[in-house]
């Protein structure tokens, strides 16, 4: 794959959120709103060297794409939903979240127009690309994600609060993109348990126009707690929270509920969580022979488990490359973490990305790459 002015075999990557530095958590968050107050020299001192400090992770690693590690908050929901809703305009009050793998978050509420305060990642791509000359990518939380976890006293229809979601990220990506960022990745984390009617189409425009960066979507099926979701079947309803008792038939293969679906989307790249916490569901895979990658599509699978305190070893990420290869070809294919590496102590989180690099250059030098 080309990235940057190098042609990359099996590039790799991080995925998602990284344990921020300690002394980032213990203080100067608490203070920084990125371009939404008058910048604080302190603060932004302060946000600039905690992106380096994730950057030199990486860059120690070896990795061919530096990543932003989402340095929201000091926590997933303020990383992964609360930042979010504050820069659309929301009222940070609601109920718990139905879904229930992420029932221990509450809802933001609409109440009147969504539209982009301030920066959302413009901030993240300066501070990124200041810290290193390695190609980069700029993370955002997807747009069905943000939808279905609103609670909206505002619109009277689903698909208006989407689109006008996608509308406000759009402006945004839109200004990463004029920033010279190689990637750009949202992250559709309820894609695998259904699409909404108007999942593709909020996608899509939340990325159009983007004119320099390739576009990922990153689909994962577990959770922050640690374990995936259940699978309904054609019998639910969206939103209703589903009786497994009451299944017809036996749940899909995980990368049936994404794949084909998941072309429909203007994307550059599909990455998908794949060989840590859902190894079992790796045969799976075998859907892409039915449903072959675009040829305008690179494939990037998770190799490392990032809910396991267990580092891998180089040799077994590289058996899970090997599977992977079975499907897709090696210039097609690219090594990620399966998600975000943030409920992991650091120390493990540099071993597991290091452990990533190393099982991909055992299978670089099998193929002669």
């Amino acid at each position: 794959m080309r990235i940057g002015d190098r042609d990359v075999l099996l590039p790799t990557s991080m995925v998602g959120n990284y344990p921020n530095p300690r002394w980032w958590d213990a203080g100067p968050v608490r203070d920084w709103s990125g371009d939404q107050e008058p910048p604080d020299s302190f603060i932004q001192e302060a946000f600039q060297d905690a992106m380096s400090a994730m950057v030199a992770d990486q860059e120690h690693a070896g990795l061919d794409v530096i990543t932003d590690g989402r340095l929201h908050g000091d926590n997933y929901a303020d990383q992964a939903l609360y930042y979010y809703y504050r820069r659309l305009g929301y009222d940070l009050k609601g109920g718990y979240l139905g879904f229930p793998i992420y029932s221990r978050l509450h809802a933001g509420t609409a109440t009147g127009e969504i539209r982009r305060h301030g920066a959302i990642m413009v901030e993240h791509a300066r501070a990124l690309k200041r810290a290193t000359d390695k190609p980069t990518k700029v993370q955002y939380t997807g747009v069905q994600v943000l939808a279905q976890a609103t609670n909206d006293l505002h619109y009277p229809d689903a698909r208006d609060r989407a689109m006008a979601i996608a509308a406000a990220m759009n402006e945004d990506i839109l200004e990463v993109d004029g920033m010279g960022v190689d990637f750009i990745q949202l992250d559709e984390f309820t894609w695998p348990y259904f699409y909404e009617d108007w999942a593709i189409e909020a996608f899509n425009r939340a990325v159009q126009g983007v004119q320099h960066a390739k576009i990922i979507v990153h689909v994962c099926w577990g959770n922050w707690g640690g374990t995936p979701a259940y699978y309904p079947d054609e019998t639910a309803q969206a939103g209703e929270i589903f009786d497994l008792t009451k299944r017809v038939g036996d749940a899909p293969a995980a990368t049936a509920t994404v794949v084909p679906k998941s072309y429909e989307a203007n994307i550059d790249v599909l990455n998908l969580e794949s060989c840590g916490r859902r190894t079992d569901d790796l045969s799976g895979l075998d859907v892409i022979k039915n449903h072959p990658i675009p040829d305008n599509v690179m494939f990037w699978a998770g190799v490392i488990d990032v809910k396991s305190t267990i580092t891998e070893t180089a040799e077994q990420v590289a058996d899970r490359i090997h599977r992977l290869l079975e499907y897709v070809p090696a210039e097609k294919l690219g090594v990620t973490t399966d998600c975000g590496l943030i409920l992991l102590q650091r120390y493990i989180a540099v071993d597991k990305l290091h452990a990533l690099v190393a099982g991909t250059e055992l299978v670089r030098r099998s193929l002669g790459g």
